[in-house]
């Protein structure tokens, strides 16, 4: 890779047991990550705990709590979070807001009507209380009004985590940054960032890259079968497997998953939907397709799908070579 290519980060989803989070946390910056972005998954671990225990365990990195959805938490809480970690951690801290996995929201009853206003209106409230200003905001989903937060006056960076036209659009006019996805394929990341093309010099590109290195591409591939069905079975991937060219059931892949039919799961997320949805493989591999992503003009490669101190480690050492 060239010396272009200067921001890695590492991302965490919630599946490894919350006492890993320090040593993991460690790794990542001993190895020279810019950013740990902390996953909000329902049914998982909570990101605003994991988020305090990398920061308490390290000395430099920032973290980023991603993707926080106002549909299962409040803006208001959403700010209250970020500041008060901003607060312990100052220079540190970045929110990411996101409307969250459909299928997950719909596990926990809840219902992600109108994406575009809840995330537009839930960026302008936190923004306003992380700024210290008195909220006065009548929306057509959210009313805060006649209250600041006691330790707001934070610069907190706000990112939006995007896929479709209109989100991607919103990231770039209303933002700091836009984030893309794990599982996406390199096509699909270059239609996001233009659409989300911002004139702000300071706007960020991230994107998530599920990454896995073996002794051979296989071992490298067989591990990140699920964490790749899991994210590409939602129906709002579909332009992004088109536009890689892969072949994938969807729908059955989505009822796979809520069966737990893993031999199914890892039959239909075949070898040739990994190599075009993620960087896996010998060292070589890994670094080659990485470089592809950054190649699209991503300012901040992330790499998802490490679980452990050993993994993380071994990615950036890997990557950075």
């Amino acid at each position: 890779m060239d010396s272009r290519m200067v921001e890695f980060g590492i991302s965490m989803d919630g599946r490894a047991p919350v006492t890993d989070i320090p040593a993991q946390a460690k790794a990542a910056e001993e190895g020279g990550a810019s950013t740990l972005w902390i996953a909000c998954h329902l049914y998982l671990r909570d990101p605003i705990t994991m988020a305090a225990l990398a920061l308490g365990a390290t000395k430099r990195i920032k973290i980023a709590l991603m993707a926080m959805s106002p549909y299962s938490v409040h803006p208001v809480f959403i700010a209250m979070a970020a500041a008060t970690l901003e607060e312990m951690y100052p220079g540190r801290v970045i929110l990411c807001l996101g409307a969250g996995a459909p299928a997950d929201l719909k596990a926990a009853g809840l219902e992600a009507t109108k994406p575009l206003v809840s995330i537009d209106e839930a960026a302008k409230i936190c923004r306003s209380l992380l700024d210290g200003e008195m909220a006065d905001f009548q929306g057509q989903v959210f009313h805060v009004a006649g209250r600041r937060l006691a330790n707001g006056g934070r610069k907190v960076p706000i990112v939006i985590a995007a896929s479709r036209s209109r989100m991607l659009k919103l990231a770039g006019r209303a933002t700091d940054g836009v984030l893309i996805s794990a599982a996406t394929s390199p096509p699909f990341v270059k239609a996001c960032l233009a659409e989300a093309a911002s004139a702000n010099p300071g706007f960020q590109k991230v994107g998530i890259v599920y990454t896995k290195l073996g002794a051979t591409e296989k071992e490298g591939i067989d591990p990140i079968r699920r964490p790749i069905g899991f994210v590409l079975r939602g129906a709002h991937h579909a332009e992004n497997i088109r536009l890689s060219g892969a072949k994938l059931d969807q729908a059955a892949l989505a009822i796979a998953y809520a069966a737990e039919n893993w031999t199914e799961v890892d039959r239909l997320v075949s070898d040739d939907v990994v190599r075009r949805h993620a960087a896996c493989g010998t060292p070589d591999q890994v670094r080659a397709k990485l470089e592809e992503y950054r190649a699209i003009g991503l300012d901040e490669v992330v790499i998802g799908g490490m679980d452990d101190a050993p993994s993380i480690a071994a990615a950036l050492a890997a990557v950075r070579r």
